[in-house]
């Protein structure tokens, strides 16, 4: 569906903020979702791109994103008033726990797939890794929400020098009255360590395995992620994440033996 352009401003560095007036797809979003995009109708951009939606409320949707190509090259150029064509919601959100406390782990621009769960957590603890400071993203409005946030940098030009999944251990050693259920979105060494560690230790969530979309409804097999399947020889399967995630329970994640 056509969605007119409300708002299309740079954040920092080779990061976006995109804003559409798009009250079917506000309506229906949930956190961890996604919205398909055909930038606009020429051949070299017929393929639509994959955006998380950061944030769905009074008919507007937020769409963070980072220049890395063609694509998102020509979309950080649109003005107020273009239009683009957007498909979605897309895929399995997040599932919001009030039973437990959220611990949301980011790296990167994950940020945008997990934002859109303060709309429905009572605060929680947010740990938030990138490379260095100009890849850290959100941190005023996660802490705005109220929610605990703790920093990690590669550099160590913010926060702890290190991996975010350092700073998991620290937190929960932390005396809470309800037990931890960890949210996670970022690149995917991150999200198979972490799934590791939640497996590990016995410690339940759900991560968002971001892969390279082409159809984003489940038609081509494009972005496909391993997850476990007892009954298989190898004791996994193929599951599209566009439309099987792509959120997916922790457990369910293939790391191997």
């Amino acid at each position: 569906m056509k969605a007119e352009i409300l708002e299309n401003v740079n954040l920092k560095g080779d990061y976006y903020q995109i804003r559409f007036a798009s009250a079917e797809v506000a309506s229906d979003a949930r956190p961890g979702q996604f919205v398909h995009v055909r930038i606009d109708e020429r051949r070299d951009f017929m393929l639509r791109r994959p955006f998380s939606i950061k944030d769905a409320e009074n008919g507007v949707v937020t769409l963070l994103y980072k220049v890395v190509g063609k694509g998102t090259a020509a979309l950080s150029t649109m003005k107020k008033g273009e239009f683009c064509d957007l498909m979605g919601p897309q895929g399995t959100p997040f599932t919001p726990r009030s039973d437990y406390r959220a611990l949301i782990i980011v790296g990167g621009y994950g940020a945008a797939a997990t934002w859109q769960l303060t709309r429905s957590m009572p605060g929680g603890v947010v740990l938030l890794g990138a490379r260095s400071a100009d890849d850290l993203l959100l941190t005023k409005e996660y802490a705005d929400a109220g929610f605990d946030v703790c920093i990690a940098t590669n550099d160590g030009s913010v926060g702890k020098k290190g991996f975010v999944t350092e700073l998991i251990p620290e937190v929960m050693a932390e005396k809470s009255e309800k037990p931890f259920f960890i949210y996670g979105c970022g690149p995917k060494p991150m999200l198979m360590a972490l799934a590791a560690l939640m497996r590990k230790e016995n410690i339940p969530g759900e991560l968002s395995l971001d892969e390279i979309m082409c159809c984003g409804v489940g038609s081509c097999f494009g972005c496909v992620v391993k997850v476990n399947d007892s009954e298989s020889a190898d004791k996994f399967r193929y599951a599209r994440s566009c439309v099987e995630g792509p959120v997916f329970p922790a457990e369910n994640i293939y790391i191997g033996d």
